[in-house]
């Protein structure tokens, strides 16, 4: 989609003119861009929908939310997480480490700044927002991430369910769950620590396993197991380490097909490097289930006003539905002449480490499918790329 000849001459009118990059979205990955940039003296201008920064974090994940991966994995550029922080920082003391971070870079994004529209017209980038203010630049850096929307699965008869219905970006804790029947739809990292913190509040929580999924333990032997698994993946090949992963995982939390939980043929960094597949890493949700005190189901085949029908052919009652389907981008609603974003999935086409670069001044940032680290590898590759663009305009 182009703007029309009428909508460009009205934007060559109106268009504020900024001479910096124009980064969309004040997550951690935008964050990490702009500290990346001012550091090599480029300042930005950060447009953020929301009225906070990491809008995720502060108002869309549970009370009870940790790092899954030890904090030295999840630090933004050039700034540590406090040595006072605990190995996982709790979600309040994430965002605590966040808003100190854009305070001590100077960050000052504009909120309730939602983009409606990006295109590159007349040889810049032409952003307008959703209340008119349009923006014109030389570089534009996408920041929304791979969570910006969640996902909503059609499901046979969730209409005429009589429970309430909500996604997990909606959910807090499992206060007010108490005795309820609840579905727990999905069963990444979300899906099995909410179903976790229902089953602490006395709720009754089931959990759906539609597809195979590896599950490992959060630790080995004291030690952090995504650290376990960078520290391996120097010295040995990818199979090897899955060998070592899984026989960990079973000796740390068995056999989890037992449970109703398959896994994948492909071992867990290999499925993580070839698909962008995460495994779940277990925070006591495993030995809940093992107790019975939290069912799995396989598929559902369809929903009825009080009850669920699941592929395996049994029905059971419920009092309430979560889905924890998960997020995708949306770039590909509001980014037109697209080349460097794939309509399907919102990602960009080059596969990491090559995915944060685009055509004409166009950047992505945080969509490497792998956490903080791969969106702070992406913010010093794009702050570095810019400042060579801005030195051969001057010679």
């Amino acid at each position: 989609m182009k703007f029309s000849a009428m909508e460009e001459a009205e934007a060559k009118r109106a268009a504020v003119w900024i001479p910096s990059p124009i980064i969309v979205g004040a997550g951690p990955s935008g964050l990490a861009a702009a500290a990346c940039l001012k550091l090599r003296g480029i300042p930005s201008l950060i447009l953020e929908r929301e009225t906070c920064i990491a809008s995720l974090w502060q108002l869309k994940t549970y009370d009870r939310l940790r790092l899954h991966i030890p904090k030295r994995y999840c630090e933004l550029p050039f700034m540590p997480f406090p040595p006072d922080f605990p190995t996982y920082p709790s979600r309040g003391q994430f965002v605590e480490y966040l808003e100190s971070y854009a305070a001590a870079f100077g960050i000052r994004p504009a909120f309730g700044q939602a983009v409606a529209s990006a295109a590159r017209i007349d040889g810049g980038w032409r952003v307008r927002t959703a209340a008119g203010v349009e923006y014109a630049c030389p570089w534009l850096v996408v920041a929304t991430g791979e969570n910006a929307e969640e996902v909503m699965p059609e499901i046979e008869g969730m209409s005429v369910f009589g429970g309430a219905v909500g996604h997990t970006s909606g959910y807090r804790s499992g206060e007010g769950y108490d005795g309820k029947r609840v579905l727990v739809v999905g069963c990444g990292n979300s899906g099995m620590e909410v179903a976790l913190d229902l089953c602490n509040y006395n709720a009754k929580p089931s959990l759906v396993v539609r597809d195979k999924v590896h599950i490992l333990p959060k630790e080995i032997l004291g030690a952090s197991t995504f650290g376990l698994s960078m520290w391996l993946v120097r010295m040995l090949p990818v199979c090897l380490v899955d060998r070592v992963l899984l026989a960990g995982s079973w000796l740390t939390i068995g056999n989890t097909e037992r449970l109703g939980i398959q896994r994948p043929k492909l071992g867990p960094i290999e499925l993580k490097t070839k698909f962008g597949k995460t495994p779940v890493l277990d925070v006591g949700t495993l030995h809940k289930i093992k107790k019975g005190y939290i069912k799995v189901f396989p598929g559902i085949k369809r929903v009825r006003r009080d009850c669920v029908e699941f592929m395996d052919g049994r029905t059971e009652k419920f009092d309430a539905i979560i889905l924890a389907t998960g997020y995708k981008s949306n770039v590909p609603s509001w980014l037109k002449d697209n080349k460097m974003f794939s309509e399907k999935d919102g990602l960009p086409k080059c596969s990491f480490p090559n995915g944060w670069k685009g055509e004409h001044g166009l950047y992505a940032v945080g969509f490497t499918q792998r956490g903080l680290l791969g969106a702070a590898l992406d913010a010093k590759n794009i702050a570095k790329d810019i400042e060579k663009c801005c030195k051969k305009s001057f010679n």
